[in-house]
This record gives structure tokens, C-alpha cells and sequence, in this order.
């Protein structure tokens, strides 16, 4: 304590500005991360838009360097959370409402580094980017794993829960593996040929179909949930958006694999992966678009009830960003214009929740109640 107290002083900030500033991380939670999450998948999305126009390229580069800098603010302000406020790090492990959201730590490693290759490689060269998106998703695949079986290791071990407390927000830790499955064949190409590739690609695969069914695992108890104790707390309302999630990226990824395949795997299994983005994807989106009806109305009935801004708006964002970039697979695969529209409608709602969630983020964080004691 004398060495930080000193160092504070001869580095001309107070002890007291010190603790002020380690005080206003103590409540900086790991959901925190899903706003990194929702800004880059705006550049994800936009990059492969089925209709190009002047300027979207430059501002999806834009975006994608904003997402970076969150996401190194927050990395920096999470790890100040950890060394001031250890006890309310664990507390926040033990709490059932909040552990699962370690998972979008992952996540927003994930599409910040698959943001990088995508459009990053315009400003910091193809090299840097192949670097930095290697060590995001090699984080950000071995955090999701670990939080894929930590998380609900706790959850039946420590966490004392009851029925009515089921919540879409379960999701977040066992869909992380998705993620690093669809942005995992980027990294395809820059590997050496033969084992290296085919073994990057299986993995995908692998981590594909951990994610899938521990997601199937984990939707009957949600919508169970909803049908026997009726609609969520209207704050927590928005977090039925996160369903759209493993929906969207399990299609983004399938189409991914089939679009790596050729290049990678022999004949016939080229085309099986091809064969089966189309079969899979189809249904998936379908269910996909029925249960974004669905938790629009909810949504739509808990503002009429006045819900205000939380930090859960920021699930309007990353799971709808994964159904733009399924569909922009799907209209690739099948040569359906259908698929473009649907992509591009949905990436202008993305734009425009994602601007409202950053407006209100920012509002929120310099007034300070953001950051204060939950209520």
C-alpha cells in the first residue's frame, strides 16, 4: 500500500483521485463486454453486405477500430476491477444473474480479431492483422472453452437457482465456442497446407456442435420458463434477443465452413459442407425470424409498460449482427436475393440499435449511473 501511495504521488495524482478511480470500476461487470461485441459486428456484417455503396468499407473499418479501442479500455478497466475489488469479482462469479456473462469476454475477443482480418487488414496490413486476429482468437477461444464448462459448473455447484429464474442469459457462456467456430476458418488460408488447415477447420467443426447442443441443452428451460412464469422483469426483457445468437452463428458458421471447404478437405466432403450450410441454415433461420417476431412483441410490450435503457439493449445488437451474416451465407449459397434482403433490413436495425445502445452507454457512463451499485 506505501509503494501504490507513493508511486500515485510521484507520478503527480493523489492517493485520493486513485481510489476514486478504482471505486468507479468496483460495479464494471462483465456484460460490459457485450458493447464490444455489438459495435464489431457491425463491421463484420457490413463488410459482406450483398449490396456494396461508396463510403461502407471505410465506415465499417471505422467501426471496427472503435470496437478495438473499447475493447482495450475495457480489458484495462475489468483487470483494475480485479485487483481493487477482488471480493466483488467473486461475488459476481457466485451470482447466478451475472456469471454467464464471462462468456462475452470471448465473444468480444472473437469479433474484434475476426473484425481485424475482415477489414482491419485495409489500415494495418494483412500480416499485422493475420498477428493480432491469431492471438484474439486463440484468447478468446480458450476463455470460451473454460467459461462453456466453468460456468455452468457453477451453476450447479454453487449457484442456488430456481425455476422462475431461467433467463436467456444462459446462453451467453456455451454459445462462445460458436463464435470461434465462424470466425475460426479466416485464419484457414493463412495456415500451412494440408494438416495445419484441415485441423483448424475440424476444430471449427468440433466446437460448432459443442455449442449447438449445449444450446439445445439450455432452450427448452428458457421457453419453458417464459410460458410457466410469464414475461421476464421488463429490464431483462431485451435479453430474449440473445436467443438470435447461437441461431445466427451456428448459419454464419455453417456457411463459413462451406465457403473454407473447397480449399481445404477432398471430395465428396467439399461438398457435404456446402450441402449442409444450405440444409441447416434454411430451417435455422426460419426458427430464427419466428423467435425474432416473437421477442420483438415482448419487447414491444415492455416499453409499452416503460421499460428504460439497461445494459441489456446491447443484446438488440450481436445476436441480430450473427442473422445478418447468416443470411448474407445463405443468399451466397443458395443464389436466393430473398437472403439480401433479409440481410440488409436486419443490418439496418443493427446500425440503428447499436447507435441508440452507444448513445445511451455514453450518457449513462458520464453521468455516472452506469457505474453506481446496481439497485
Amino acid at each position: 500500500m506505501v509503494t501504490t501511495t507513493h508511486s500515485a504521488a510521484s507520478a503527480g495524482t493523489s492517493p485520493t483521485a486513485t481510489a476514486t478511480r478504482a471505486l468507479a470500476v468496483r460495479h464494471l461487470g462483465p456484460n460490459w463486454y457485450a458493447s464490444v461485441m455489438g459495435t464489431a459486428v457491425i463491421a463484420n456484417a457490413g463488410a459482406t453486405l450483398p449490396y456494396r455503396f461508396a463510403g461502407l468499407r471505410t465506415g465499417c473499418t471505422i467501426v471496427w477500430a472503435l470496437s478495438f479501442l473499447m475493447l482495450a479500455v475495457l480489458l484495462t478497466a475489468r483487470a483494475a476491477h480485479w485487483i481493487h475489488h477482488r471480493d466483488q469479482a467473486r461475488a459476481h462469479l457466485l451470482d447466478p444473474a451475472v456469471a454467464p456473462f464471462y462468456g462475452c469476454l470471448s465473444m468480444a475477443l472473437l469479433a474484434v480479431g475476426g473484425g481485424t482480418l475482415t477489414v482491419g487488414e485495409d489500415w494495418i496490413g494483412t500480416q499485422a492483422a493475420v498477428a493480432v486476429d491469431t492471438v484474439l482468437f486463440t484468447a478468446g477461444t480458450l476463455i470460451g472453452l473454460a467459461a462453456a464448462v466453468a460456468i455452468p459448473y457453477l451453476m450447479v455447484v454453487r449457484h442456488r437457482i430456481a425455476a422462475d429464474q431461467a433467463s436467456p442469459v444462459w446462453l451467453l457462456p456455451v454459445v462462445a465456442p460458436m463464435v470461434s467456430a465462424a470466425v475460426g476458418p479466416l485464419l484457414v488460408p493463412h495456415l500451412p497446407a494440408g494438416q495445419a488447415q484441415q485441423t483448424m477447420l475440424y476444430a471449427c467443426f468440433a466446437m460448432f456442435g459443442l455449442s449447438l447442443l449445449a444450446t439445445l441443452v439450455m432452450l427448452p428451460v428458457i421457453f419453458a420458463r417464459l410460458v410457466t412464469a410469464g414475461p421476464l422483469p421488463l429490464a431483462l426483457t431485451p435479453t430474449l434477443f440473445l436467443v438470435l445468437g447461437p441461431l445466427g452463428q451456428s448459419t454464419t458458421a455453417a456457411n463459413k465452413f462451406a465457403d473454407f471447404a473447397p480449399h481445404v478437405v477432398t471430395a465428396p466432403l467439399d461438398r457435404g459442407f456446402l450441402v449442409f450450410a444450405v440444409l441447416y441454415g434454411v430451417p435455422v433461420m426460419g426458427f430464427a425470424l419466428m423467435w425474432l417476431a416473437l421477442a420483438g412483441a415482448m419487447v414491444v410490450r415492455a416499453g409499452r409498460r416503460g421499460m428504460g435503457f439497461a445494459m441489456t439493449w446491447w443484446a438488440f445488437t450481436f445476436p441480430v449482427g450473427t442473422c445478418v451474416t447468416g443470411a448474407e451465407g445463405l443468399g451466397k449459397h443458395t443464389g436466393l436475393a430473398v437472403y439480401d434482403w433479409l440481410a440488409t433490413a436486419l443490418f439496418v436495425f443493427l446500425v440503428a440499435a447499436a447507435a441508440v445502445a452507444l448513445t445511451h452507454t455514453l450518457r449513462g457512463v458520464v453521468s455516472g449511473r452506469l457505474l453506481a451499485a446496481p439497485r
